[in-house]
């Protein structure tokens, strides 16, 4: 495998990426923490050219698990910070890398701030998240996104297709709607479950999210309140089958809807993030029921 450069000056690490089926040895997956450890050194390379760091950013990696992804981080930028629960990992972390290379922060990525970490230079999220957790969390780092550069995730592949799938796709919903309105998203590329120890039972995919830049997107297109945009996309998605003139009766009338161009027989799975932001940017106004 082709070598990293290292700039001069670093405290010495290896150059070519670490052997990742050695890492594994010695700790049993957690299953109550979703681990998977990335062990396939080709996806490795891969998802470190997407994520493409550089010096002066401020990179994090949502758990680091065995390392599979710090090292050939570190080979690129001077200081890292990862956000890691489990305290054994945490211990061989430390026992790897110096606090100087490695910043790390014991304790659940679902209630971390991970605003507290934005520097000067661009902020970069990563990492492979847990299949348990992951749409939860990245509902939690929504509220981040005006901080954040982008951020690239390892995810179940349906995960990551729901996450990026259009209007009238039978994969389109909440979490479609949520994220796309405050990011612009790509699936990069789809990952086997051989690239993983234990591999999972279905294949993950690599996904990139930039956020939108909420300032040139004009006032027509921006939810006046993140609540009610919250609220109405909920509603017309919990029961996804049925018509919005009955998902949405009790915040909106039918004559209301087609006041405002949805046409009220539609599904959730069938209207624009820009209707939903209508839909509440209505209801903000008090013009629901």
């Amino acid at each position: 495998m082709a070598r990293l450069t290292r700039c001069a000056g670093w405290p010495s690490l290896k150059l070519r990426l670490p052997n990742v089926s050695r890492l594994v040895e010695g700790h049993a997956a957690r299953r109550r923490f979703g681990q998977n450890f990335l062990v396939s050194e080709g996806v490795i390379q891969k998802i470190i050219d997407a994520v493409s760091p550089r010096a002066g950013d401020t990179v994090v990696e949502i758990g680091p698990g065995l390392g599979a992804l710090t090292e050939p981080l570190l080979e690129r930028i001077d200081h890292l910070h990862v956000v890691e629960i489990d305290r054994d990992l945490i211990a061989r972390l430390r026992q790897r890398f110096p606090p100087e290379r490695l910043s790390i922060h014991e304790g659940d990525a679902l209630e971390f701030d991970f605003g507290s970490l934005k520097g000067d230079g661009r902020l970069k999220i990563l990492g492979n998240l847990p299949y348990n957790i992951s749409s939860p969390l990245l509902f939690h780092l929504v509220g981040f996104a005006p901080l954040v550069h982008d951020m690239h995730f390892m995810l179940q592949r349906e995960v990551v297709d729901r996450m990026v799938a259009e209007p009238g796709n039978k994969d389109y919903g909440r979490l479609s709607v949520m994220l796309q309105y405050r990011f612009h998203m790509e699936r990069l590329f789809i990952v086997p479950p051989g690239s993983f120890n234990p591999p999972p039972k279905v294949d993950s995919a690599i996904v990139r999210l930039i956020p939108v830049d909420m300032a040139k997107v004009g006032a027509e297109a921006t939810a006046r309140s993140p609540e009610a945009f919250a609220r109405v996309v909920a509603t017309a998605f919990s029961q996804r089958r049925k018509m919005l003139r009955n998902t949405l009766r009790e915040l909106v009338a039918e004559p209301q809807l087609a006041a405002l161009g949805i046409t009220p027989t539609a599904r959730a799975e069938d209207i624009a993030v820009a209707d939903y932001v209508r839909l509440a940017n209505f209801l903000a106004g008090n013009g629901g029921r």
